[in-house]
């Protein structure tokens, strides 16, 4: 129990146990001024009444401040929770776009070195196709050199 409940509980135990002790003082008629009009009636048990009033008051006020401190916390839980599916969506979406970005950029790159190596595979082509014939020049010139040497050496 809080400090406060037990406070309340001690008070109201102690005006228990001297309305008990002193219940002939307390029901003993006399004259009562209401403003107006006077009348006779016991002031202690009209005291005692208007006090059980007061604490009725004050439990009914404090479960209706209560109930409403539940009620804007559940209003405020919702309204958290609807903001944080919000958020969670958000960031999906932001998810879904970086993903989307990042597959676009990769389809990119992908395009680009492919463009690369068909551009470095048709240098690398022309480089062997001219390989290829200055090889074969020098070859029919070393077979031109072998024939006229060989015209020569059959001439001697």
């Amino acid at each position: 129990m809080q400090l406060r409940s037990i406070v309340l509980l001690l008070t109201m135990l102690a005006i228990a146990v001297l309305a008990a002790f002193n219940w002939a003082a307390l029901s003993a008629p006399v004259l009562v001024s209401l403003g107006l009009t006077t009348l006779e009636a016991p002031l202690g048990l009209l005291m005692l009444g208007l006090t059980a009033l007061l604490a009725v008051v004050g439990v009914a006020y404090v479960l209706s401040l209560q109930g409403s401190v539940l009620l804007e916390t559940r209003r405020h839980t919702k309204e958290l929770q609807a903001q944080r599916e919000l958020a969670d969506k958000a960031e999906a979406s932001r998810f879904t776009e970086l993903r989307s970005f990042l597959e676009t950029q990769q389809q990119q790159t992908h395009t680009a070195l492919l463009a690369r190596l068909d551009h470095l595979e048709t240098r690398l082509a022309a480089r062997a196709q001219e390989s290829d014939n200055t090889t074969a020049a020098y070859v029919g010139q070393l077979e031109q050199q072998l024939r006229v040497r060989g015209a020569d050496m059959n001439l001697v």
